[in-house]
C-alpha cells in the first residue's frame, strides 16, 4: 500500500549485484601464523621486575595481570579510593620506592623495565 506511493507505483526488479571479491586461498591464509607485536610481544625486563615475577622475560600485558593478581591477593587498594594502590616492599622495588601509586600511573612507572630492543 505504502510501497506503491512511495516508489511511483513502480515494481520492476533489480539483478543481484555481482560479487567482485577475490577468493583467497586457505594455504596461505593459514600457513603460519603471526609473531606478537607490541604491548603482546615477550621481551627481557630488568632485574628488579625479574625478581618480583620470577622470570627474565614478559610481555607487557602479562606483568601488568601479574602486578594486578599480587594487588588483589594482598589487598593493596586503598578501600575508600579503589584507584589508589598502597605499594608494599615488593611494589615499591618496581615503583622507584613510592608508598602510594595511582592506577593510571603504572604503565608509566612500568616503562623502564622493559628493555628496548635494537
Amino acid at each position: 500500500m505504502y510501497s506503491s506511493r512511495v516508489f511511483g507505483g513502480c515494481r520492476v526488479l533489480m539483478a543481484a549485484a555481482k560479487s567482485t571479491a577475490k577468493k583467497v586461498s586457505v594455504t596461505t591464509a593459514s600457513s603460519t601464523p603471526a609473531a606478537p607485536k607490541g604491548i603482546l610481544k615477550v621481551v627481557p625486563v630488568s632485574p628488579a621486575l625479574g625478581e618480583f615475577l620470577g622470570v627474565s622475560e614478559a610481555s607487557r600485558t602479562d606483568v601488568v595481570k601479574k602486578i594486578w593478581v599480587h594487588i588483589k591477593a594482598n589487598n593493596l587498594q586503598n578501600p575508600s579510593d579503589k584507584r589508589q594502590i598502597i605499594c608494599d616492599e615488593k611494589l615499591k622495588s618496581i615503583f622507584d620506592g613510592k608508598d602510594k601509586v595511582g592506577m593510571l600511573e603504572i604503565a608509566r612507572l612500568l616503562s623502564p623495565h622493559f628493555v628496548k630492543a635494537v
